[in-house]
């Protein structure tokens, strides 16, 4: 039975607080927190030819595909779950993907959130649904409930083939969580690639974890036979 038709189904919430004192990343954690906070942004081109051709294949969503796959990947990395609750560190089970929905009649964009799911059937559908009744509403917020503490920005800037996107926070947040962003396709010797970025906050990861998740997604977008079916 899917997330759907399972109207008892509550959001993963479940948050597993850390021993900061045994903490293999304590050291780290407190210096890019308190004597140097440090923040960095990683933009690279991944080829997504096949997930693109198979996604046409099955009529999907190319959007809501990507949007899976990031927050599959994040639920496999427990350095992009860590945040802050209450005062205690922690890291969630999984974080919900958070997106914005663009209106066509007033080129407004409003915030839009997905509860995410291991499972890609049920994730797509809990996808259109979020879609099919929110999606047309303008305002701040499309869907009326506010998004869980455990959600994080997975965007696309579809106007834009960029080269390099890094986000600027203006107010403190409470968890450590990435931001990815993705771009306008680029066509190029018969392979399509889309931009991407992701910013990560030097406290929970350093390049090689970014540069894990991302070589994880370039594997992904080649292999989508392995989780698209």
């Amino acid at each position: 039975m899917s997330n759907i038709d399972n109207k008892e189904t509550v959001v993963n919430t479940t948050f597993h607080p850390i021993d900061v004192d045994n903490w293999e990343r304590k050291q780290y954690f407190y210096y890019f927190t308190k004597m140097l906070p440090t923040g960095y942004s990683v933009s690279i081109e991944i080829d997504i030819t096949n997930t693109y051709h198979m996604v046409k294949k099955h009529d999907r969503k190319f959007f809501a595909v990507y949007l899976y796959i990031v927050s599959k990947l994040i639920s496999e990395q427990q350095e992009f779950r860590i945040s802050n609750k209450s005062g205690e560190i922690g890291y969630y089970e999984v974080l919900h993907p958070t997106y914005a929905s663009f209106h066509q009649d007033d080129k407004s964009m409003s915030n839009m959130w997905t509860e995410y799911s291991p499972d890609f059937e049920v994730f797509y559908e809990n996808y259109m649904k979020d879609q099919n009744q929110y999606a047309n509403n303008h305002g701040i917020l499309a869907k009326p409930d506010i998004p869980p503490q455990n959600s994080c920005m997975i965007g696309m800037l579809p106007w834009i083939q960029f080269t390099s996107y890094t986000p600027i926070p203006y107010a403190p947040l409470n968890n450590y969580f990435p931001i990815i962003q993705a771009g306008r396709f680029i066509d190029r010797e018969e392979k399509k690639y889309m931009p991407i970025s992701i910013t990560a906050h030097h406290a929970v990861a350093d390049g090689y974890h970014v540069g894990l998740f991302l070589e994880k997604l370039q594997t992904a977008m080649l292999n989508p036979e392995e989780w698209m079916k």
